[in-house]
Order: structure tokens, then sequence, then C-alpha cells
């Protein structure tokens, strides 16, 4: 699925079905055809086109929205062999407590409110007419230690940018993980016709402001006492790359 493309299908029941999935982040396919009572005939017959658009991929008879994004990586640094991919349903409950384990720091609260969302949806991966949603994860031993996520809101005027986070465990920082998985998606972005990332973080977080400006990002504005911080007023920065 490429992000830019418009959500148009050739068929009522098509987006009905693709609608019912997103919502949902991932759903059993015969659970589905049952809720939507579309005839088992044509339900399969309009799943299929889907898959062949690349609008669905199905795995074990779930049906989830597809993505686009390439291929697992491995990389191993110091001895420590880590793979990196796109991420997909199964992948939410680590997801979230790894960001939430970064976010328990209380430097980063915009990757938070990304965990807040995504936890109460319960959909990981969102395209739809109002926004798109992905990530990608690094994984040691099957196990998520790190994400990368870009948002973006599917309006003409902000259409060229996209917002991103990205985070990895305390113990597995310092392989080159963040380097790998902040690259990962400002190359997914290039790709997909974005044309500037950003992001924003609390003034107190000068290793991830240090990380950003290592990559080629730049300090766009500062927004006095943004954040209230176990009682201090925090400035937030705001970051952003051109790609």
């Amino acid at each position: 699925m490429t992000q830019k493309n418009a959500l148009e299908f050739e068929h009522a029941d098509r987006r009905t079905i693709y609608e019912f999935v997103e919502r949902r982040g991932a759903v059993d396919a015969e659970d589905a055809r049952e809720e939507l009572a579309i005839e088992p005939a044509r339900f399969r017959h309009h799943v299929a086109i889907l898959k062949r658009d690349g609008r669905l991929e199905e795995r074990d008879d779930t049906l989830q929205v597809a993505i686009d994004a390439g291929t697992e990586e491995e990389y191993v640094a110091d001895d420590l062999e880590f793979h990196i991919r796109p991420a997909r349903q199964g992948d939410l409950t680590g997801i979230v407590g790894a960001i939430r384990a970064v976010a328990a720091e209380k430097t980063y609260i915009e990757a938070e409110t990304v965990a807040d969302e995504i936890d109460h949806e319960n959909a990981l991966l969102r395209h739809n007419d109002l926004e798109s949603r992905l990530f990608f994860v690094a994984t040691v031993e099957d196990e998520v230690v790190g994400w990368v996520h870009l948002h973006a809101p599917e309006l003409d005027k902000l259409s060229h940018t996209a917002e991103l986070t990205v985070g990895v465990l305390e113990a597995y920082r310092g392989h080159g993980i963040g380097s790998h998985l902040l690259e990962r998606g400002l190359e997914w972005a290039a790709s997909n016709g974005y044309e500037k990332v950003y992001q924003s973080v609390p003034a107190t977080n000068a290793g991830a402001i240090g990380f950003l400006e290592a990559h080629d990002w730049e300090t766009e504005a500062v927004r006095e006492d943004h954040y209230k911080l176990e009682g201090d007023y925090v400035d937030e920065v705001m970051m952003a790359v051109e790609l």
C-alpha cells in the first residue's frame, strides 16, 4: 500500500470490507463476512480483489491492512543481532510496551500520545480518508525493542509532511538500532512523496536533540514552557528534516 494513493474503490462492498478491517486493525475473515452479512462467494471475490490491489493482506485467515514498506533486514553490531521490518498488527502490544518504557523516562511526550492512541484504538496501521499511520520495528529474538512511527494527515495542504517518532529500549541503545530505524522511516517517507518530516521533544531531552542533529535535523522553533513535567515547565523543541 502506498500511503499517497487515494482511497478509491470500484465497488461499494470493497470499501465496506476495507473500512471494517481498517477500523479494527485485524479481523477474522469469517467473522468479518458474517458481521457484514455479505454472501460467502461475493465476500471471497471482493477480498481477493482487495488483496490483488494491495489494500488488504491475509495471515492465518486474519485480514489486515496491507502495507508496501519493504522487507525484513538483518543487522549485527557488537555481537548483537537485530532485525528491522515493517510492523504488523500482531506487534501492537510490543510497540505499546516499548513506547511506554521510553516515555516513562519523561523525555518523549509525543511518543506517549502515540502509545495511548494505538492502545485505545487497538489498531496499529491506519490508512483512511483522514490519516495514514505506519510503523517499522526493531526486534531481537522476535521481541520488539524499538520502533519508528510515521503519521500523516490526508489533507492537501499538509500532504507533503509527516510526523515521526522513534525510540529504542534503554538496554539496547548504543548499537545503532535507532539510526537504522530512523533511516528506514525516512527512506519510506521520501519514496512515498513526502518532502518534510518533523517531531517535537522536550528541551530536557538532550539525547534525542543531539541524535536528530547528528542526522541532519534542524530546530525550526521553540515553544516556551509548553510542557509541565513533574511540576516544572519545559520548552518544546520542534525539529524537522527536509527529504
